[in-house]
């Protein structure tokens, strides 16, 4: 790992043990609720694994907050300005997926989140991290397929997507250029 990967993992880990400890739960606990192992979450509390972005969304979503939370609260100290080179961005060792934090730490529910997923990568969520959000996508350039529950949407640069009743979704980028996109997502 490199050492900007290392910080990262580090940072993750300490306010993935903050928000445990808020809750006053033992690791145990965040096993049972996540479905993550105690070895693998005090593994990445302490900063010694880069997790994927699907441990992460079953981490975050136990706490009851999106990933994109769950990072920027590891990053961020807070303030109405977030400049972009003090946005959080976080790599999945997995498959290659760039998300980058563009809203500040602030109490409205909105939050927007630009991704960038390499050509031909894909990546999976279960419908559990979008229990507490509704959200929309706009695609920026490239290609992607999502797969909601059943149902694929083919976008193209320019579209844009509300999602509907949570389910397991699939991100595909399709090529041959990587899929660029917008999340708007509203918690509560």
């Amino acid at each position: 790992m490199t050492d900007i990967a290392n910080d990262m993992s580090a940072t993750i880990g300490r306010r993935i043990h903050a928000e445990r400890a808020l809750r006053d739960w033992s690791l145990a606990d965040l096993a049972n609720r996540s479905g993550v192992s105690k070895a693998m979450l005090s593994t990445i509390e302490r900063g010694m694994t880069s997790p994927t972005a699907a441990l992460l969304v079953r981490i975050a979503a136990a706490f009851g907050m999106t990933l994109s939370t769950l990072i920027a609260r590891a990053e961020q100290q807070g303030g109405g300005l977030l400049r972009e080179s003090e946005q959080p961005v976080w790599r999945d060792p997995g498959t290659g997926y760039v998300r980058r934090h563009l809203s500040p730490v602030s109490d409205t529910p909105l939050e927007l989140i630009r991704v960038q997923l390499p050509a031909g990568a894909s990546v999976s969520f279960p419908a559990a991290s979008y229990a507490f959000i509704k959200q929309q996508m706009w695609l920026i350039s490239g290609r992607l397929e999502f797969t909601e529950g059943g149902m694929v949407h083919s976008l193209e640069p320019g579209d844009c997507l509300a999602l509907g009743a949570p389910s397991d979704c699939t991100f595909h980028a399709v090529g041959p250029q990587p899929a660029d996109y917008l999340v708007a997502l509203v918690r509560g």
